[in-house]
Protein backbone atom coordinates (compact mmCIF):
# COMPACT_ATOMS: atom_id res chain seq x y z
CA UNK A 1 0.00 0.00 0.00
CA UNK A 2 2.73 2.10 0.92
CA UNK A 3 4.20 1.72 -2.68
CA UNK A 4 1.02 2.62 -4.03
CA UNK A 5 0.85 5.83 -2.17
CA UNK A 6 4.07 6.97 -3.06
CA UNK A 7 3.41 6.49 -6.84
CA UNK A 8 0.19 8.22 -6.83
CA UNK A 9 1.64 11.01 -5.05
CA UNK A 10 4.26 11.49 -7.56
CA UNK A 11 2.21 10.95 -10.40
CA UNK A 12 0.00 14.18 -8.70
CA UNK A 13 2.91 16.04 -8.31
CA UNK A 14 4.13 15.57 -11.93
CA UNK A 15 0.64 16.60 -12.25
CA UNK A 16 -0.14 19.24 -10.53
CA UNK A 17 3.60 20.64 -11.68
CA UNK A 18 2.77 20.39 -15.10
CA UNK A 19 -0.47 21.92 -14.34
CA UNK A 20 1.57 25.56 -12.55
CA UNK A 21 4.15 25.67 -15.33
CA UNK A 22 1.10 25.70 -18.10
CA UNK A 23 -0.48 28.11 -16.16
CA UNK A 24 2.40 30.34 -15.35
CA UNK A 25 3.46 30.61 -19.28
CA UNK A 26 -0.15 30.90 -20.57
CA UNK A 27 -0.70 33.98 -17.81
CA UNK A 28 3.08 35.15 -18.60
CA UNK A 29 3.91 35.28 -14.80
CA UNK A 30 7.36 35.48 -14.91
CA UNK A 31 7.83 38.81 -17.36
CA UNK A 32 5.15 40.60 -16.11
CA UNK A 33 6.68 40.08 -12.48
CA UNK A 34 10.04 41.07 -14.49
CA UNK A 35 9.00 43.90 -16.32
CA UNK A 36 6.91 45.54 -13.00
CA UNK A 37 10.21 44.62 -10.88
CA UNK A 38 13.10 45.79 -12.90
CA UNK A 39 14.96 42.94 -12.08
CA UNK A 40 15.60 41.68 -16.52
CA UNK A 41 19.21 40.84 -14.90
CA UNK A 42 18.49 39.34 -12.23
CA UNK A 43 15.48 36.53 -14.38
CA UNK A 44 17.28 33.71 -13.03
CA UNK A 45 17.63 34.65 -9.14
CA UNK A 46 13.10 34.97 -9.51
CA UNK A 47 13.03 32.04 -11.44
CA UNK A 48 15.38 29.96 -8.86
CA UNK A 49 13.01 31.93 -5.85
CA UNK A 50 9.67 30.72 -7.40
CA UNK A 51 10.90 26.65 -7.53
CA UNK A 52 12.28 26.90 -3.86
CA UNK A 53 8.91 28.36 -2.89
CA UNK A 54 7.45 25.16 -4.62
CA UNK A 55 9.83 22.63 -3.13
CA UNK A 56 9.84 23.99 0.34
CA UNK A 57 6.00 24.00 -0.05
CA UNK A 58 5.69 20.57 -0.85
CA UNK A 59 8.18 19.62 1.60
CA UNK A 60 6.23 20.81 4.79
CA UNK A 61 2.94 19.98 3.41
CA UNK A 62 4.62 15.91 3.40
CA UNK A 63 6.07 16.07 6.74
CA UNK A 64 4.26 15.99 9.55
CA UNK A 65 5.47 18.62 12.81
CA UNK A 66 5.58 22.00 12.65
CA UNK A 67 7.85 24.75 12.35
CA UNK A 68 7.11 26.01 16.23
CA UNK A 69 6.22 29.79 14.97
CA UNK A 70 4.16 31.88 17.35
CA UNK A 71 0.24 32.20 16.63
CA UNK A 72 0.41 35.50 15.41
CA UNK A 73 3.42 34.52 12.92
CA UNK A 74 1.31 31.70 11.51
CA UNK A 75 -1.98 33.72 11.39
CA UNK A 76 0.07 36.37 9.26
CA UNK A 77 1.63 33.55 7.07
CA UNK A 78 -2.05 32.23 6.12
CA UNK A 79 -3.31 35.26 5.31
CA UNK A 80 -0.19 36.10 3.02
CA UNK A 81 -0.86 32.51 1.92
CA UNK A 82 -4.98 33.68 1.08
CA UNK A 83 -3.82 36.95 -0.44
CA UNK A 84 -2.13 35.20 -2.81
CA UNK A 85 -4.48 32.18 -3.76
CA UNK A 86 -7.25 34.62 -4.19
CA UNK A 87 -4.71 36.79 -6.82
CA UNK A 88 -4.07 33.73 -8.53
CA UNK A 89 -7.63 32.29 -8.87
CA UNK A 90 -8.40 36.08 -9.81
CA UNK A 91 -5.84 36.26 -12.80
CA UNK A 92 -6.87 32.56 -13.54
CA UNK A 93 -10.59 33.65 -14.06
CA UNK A 94 -9.78 36.12 -16.35
CA UNK A 95 -7.76 34.10 -18.73
CA UNK A 96 -9.96 31.24 -19.33
CA UNK A 97 -8.81 30.49 -22.35
CA UNK A 98 -6.12 28.14 -20.93
CA UNK A 99 -7.85 24.97 -22.16
CA UNK A 100 -8.25 26.07 -25.97
CA UNK A 101 -4.44 27.71 -25.80
CA UNK A 102 -3.69 24.29 -24.27
CA UNK A 103 -5.42 22.62 -26.95
CA UNK A 104 -4.00 24.38 -30.24
CA UNK A 105 -0.17 24.19 -28.74
CA UNK A 106 -0.04 20.50 -28.07
CA UNK A 107 -2.24 19.85 -31.79
CA UNK A 108 -5.42 18.95 -29.77
CA UNK A 109 -8.42 20.69 -30.87
CA UNK A 110 -9.75 17.65 -32.18
CA UNK A 111 -9.92 15.90 -28.68
CA UNK A 112 -10.67 18.90 -26.63
CA UNK A 113 -13.58 17.65 -25.18
CA UNK A 114 -11.91 14.38 -23.82
CA UNK A 115 -9.02 16.37 -22.79
CA UNK A 116 -11.54 18.17 -21.02
CA UNK A 117 -13.57 14.89 -19.79
CA UNK A 118 -10.21 13.27 -18.85
CA UNK A 119 -9.34 16.56 -16.26
CA UNK A 120 -12.99 16.45 -14.84
CA UNK A 121 -12.77 12.65 -14.44
CA UNK A 122 -9.17 12.85 -13.03
CA UNK A 123 -9.96 15.69 -10.36
CA UNK A 124 -13.12 13.60 -9.36
CA UNK A 125 -11.38 10.32 -9.11
CA UNK A 126 -8.52 11.89 -6.58
CA UNK A 127 -11.04 13.68 -4.78
CA UNK A 128 -13.38 10.45 -4.09
CA UNK A 129 -10.04 8.49 -3.13
CA UNK A 130 -8.63 10.96 -0.77
CA UNK A 131 -12.01 11.36 0.85
CA UNK A 132 -13.55 7.91 0.83
CA UNK A 133 -10.46 6.38 1.35
CA UNK A 134 -8.58 8.34 4.12
CA UNK A 135 -5.91 5.61 5.47
CA UNK A 136 -4.53 5.22 2.33
CA UNK A 137 -2.39 8.33 2.82
CA UNK A 138 -1.24 8.10 5.99
CA UNK A 139 1.99 6.49 7.10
Amino acid sequence: MTLLAVVLGFAEGIAVGAGLVALLTVLDIIPRLVHLTGINDRVRSLERAIIAGGILAALFDGFDGGLGLAPWIMILVGLAMGIFVGLFAGALTEVLNVLPVLGRRLSLQDSLRVLLLAFILGKTAGSLLYWLYPRVWEP
